[in-house]
């Protein structure tokens, strides 16, 4: 039996975890990023991370293949992080940096990349080889998978599913241009197209459940007013969907994976979402009914994609 460590860096914790060649988790742990510090304290948080974690796992470093690591940001097929912008990362060279720390070979992958991978290979995905995955948080994140591996592109940066312009000249996005995918369906975008519908509607039951405080909103909100049958959330909600199939779908036209996975707050509205949703990118799908869209599903694994799929890079890697 093989084992490796997965790193999966987020805005907020450093999670690690010990998981074997079954891809089970065996043991895990996480520490504050502190994104505000400097690359060196964030590795030797990250070594001792992995180092901790080995002890909790009655292991050593000789007990483990790899490591791999999921960043929040660009690198490149040989291991650099061209730029982590919430680290303040750039042109680091993580992989090397890591590997002479540790004296184990290291593979990065972009963080969304690696949680579609731990998808496939342990969660909602697991019978597939290939998938869409989106992830519906304060922007849109998501990669694909292709015959059991990240998707990477010729520059090894992987994909931007958020970022292919949906309407031109549309909202302006994050990014700084205007109509991106992610501008319409992320969890951002939902809090404003709320607060947008409360502005124009003083007695819609939404207010009621802010307090009358617009700045209080989530992505919550709306479904929850909508199933207390308030007319203005149910057209939030409506329209907020069909942006998402619509998108989706159009990424289902392009690439024709066996499955879409879904993950993030969002999709903890379960099937209030999942069925309106799935009906959605059939009918926008190009010829549905002789070539059917792959089913939405909802991710499986939580937090624990990340690291599970990082952990994968290397086997991911030796597949032919």
């Amino acid at each position: 039996m093989r084992y490796f460590i997965g790193i999966d860096i987020g805005g907020t914790n450093i999670a690690v975890g010990v998981v074997d060649e079954e891809k089970n988790m065996l043991k895990k742990l996480s520490v504050p990023t502190g994104a505000d510090r400097k690359a060196d304290a964030l590795i030797d948080d990250m070594v001792a991370s992995v180092r901790a974690v080995l002890e909790l796992a009655g292991m050593t470093l000789a007990d483990i293949s790899s490591i791999g690591i999921g960043v929040p940001g660009a690198v490149t097929q040989d291991g650099n992080v061209i730029q982590a912008v919430n680290l303040g990362w750039k042109n680091l060279p993580l992989q090397e940096i890591m590997s002479s720390r540790l004296g184990l070979p290291v593979y990065l992958g972009n963080d969304a990349d690696c949680a579609a991978l731990g998808e496939v290979v342990a969660g909602s995905g697991a019978n597939c080889n290939s998938a869409l995955m989106i992830t519906l948080g304060t922007g849109i994140g998501g990669g694909f998978i292709v015959n059991g591996k990240i998707f990477s592109g010729c520059t090894g940066q992987g994909t931007e599913p958020g970022h292919f312009t949906f309407c031109y000249g549309g909202e302006l996005c994050g990014c700084g241009k205007r109509g991106c995918f992610e501008a319409y369906t992320s969890a951002t975008a939902l809090i404003r197209q709320t607060r947008r519908a409360m502005e124009k509607n003083p007695d819609s039951k939404m207010w009621a459940l802010v307090d009358g405080d617009i700045d209080k909103v989530n992505g919550k909100v709306p479904f929850d007013a909508a199933k207390l049958d308030d007319g203005t959330a149910r057209a939030v909600v409506a329209q907020y969907i069909d942006y998402l199939a619509m998108g989706i779908a159009g990424i289902v036209d392009t690439f024709r994976p066996e499955l879409v996975i879904m993950g993030g707050g969002i999709c903890n509205q379960g099937d209030y979402l999942m069925i309106p949703l799935n009906e959605g990118i059939r009918k926008y799908s190009f010829a549905a009914d002789e070539f059917p869209p792959p089913p939405a599903v909802r991710a499986t694994l939580g937090n624990d994609a990340g690291i599970i799929g990082a952990a994968a890079l290397q086997m991911s890697m030796e597949k032919k």
